[in-house]
């Protein structure tokens, strides 16, 4: 059964690009496509097999990607009027950069207080990461981060025979309010403890989508203390 739900929690075919870059720790100016291509589309694939909508931007910039990497192939031509010519990844690097340049500046903006912004009423005081007392360490998840390891999580229940005997009545928000609420009455919670003891696609997928949305919205932050290790997510307000 597939579940069509829209959902803008991306910003952009870019902010992908530029996860992938930092993720594999590659000189901006230097982007072996080849490797970016595959796991761009790694990544769409991902998104579909967990029936995101994707926006067309996302489709140009792998069409744009696949062009490069074709021009990329092609010999090099030996007429030395042609030597000066553009490097094919050159106006890709240019709005890397704009956009990095842009975001870096709106993260900035964003850390500024705004009046009444961020008032919130809280039961209980909320643990931070990383705390000295706390041997482990704790990484913060990116959105894209989020986005594989529920991959993981929906490949495994793939592979499990279910059955959905009742459609139960479901809406994100109240989704969205009710891990809100256990995250004001604890102070972490993992991805396990939050899903319990259910295993059927459609109730993970509303959490999933509901964390993203915290997470866009700043929220809530996911923590992984290792790779493929557990999920943990703490309010991001004070």
């Amino acid at each position: 059964m597939a579940y069509e739900i829209k959902l803008d929690i991306f910003e952009g075919p870019l902010d992908l690009l530029l996860y992938l870059i930092k993720k594999n720790e590659i000189d901006i100016y230097d982007i072996p496509i080849a490797l970016i291509t595959r796991q761009y589309l790694e990544y769409i694939e991902m998104l579909r097999s967990l029936n995101l909508d994707l926006a067309g931007e996302f489709l140009v910039l792998a069409a744009t990607l696949l062009h490069i990497k074709s021009r990329l192939l092609l010999p090099v031509e030996e007429d030395p009027s042609t030597q000066d010519e553009e490097d094919p990844r050159a106006e890709l690097v240019r709005q890397l950069l704009d956009y990095q340049a842009f975001k870096e500046a709106a993260l900035e903006l964003d850390r500024r207080p705004v009046l009444e912004r961020d008032v919130f009423t809280r039961l209980c005081p909320v643990a931070e990461p990383n705390d000295p007392e706390d041997p482990e360490v704790f990484v913060e998840m990116d959105v894209f981060d989020l986005v594989r390891a529920f991959q993981q999580i929906f490949t495994r229940l793939d592979k499990a025979d279910m059955i959905e005997i009742e459609a139960e009545e479901m809406s994100l928000a109240d989704r969205i309010n009710e891990i809100m609420d256990r995250l004001m009455e604890r102070k972490h919670l993992t991805f396990t403890e939050l899903i319990g003891a259910r295993t059927d696609r459609r109730w993970i997928l509303y959490t999933f989508l509901a964390l993203l949305e915290l997470m866009k919205l700043r929220m809530i932050k996911a923590y992984q203390s290792e790779s493929y290790g557990a999920i943990r997510l703490f309010l991001a307000v004070e």
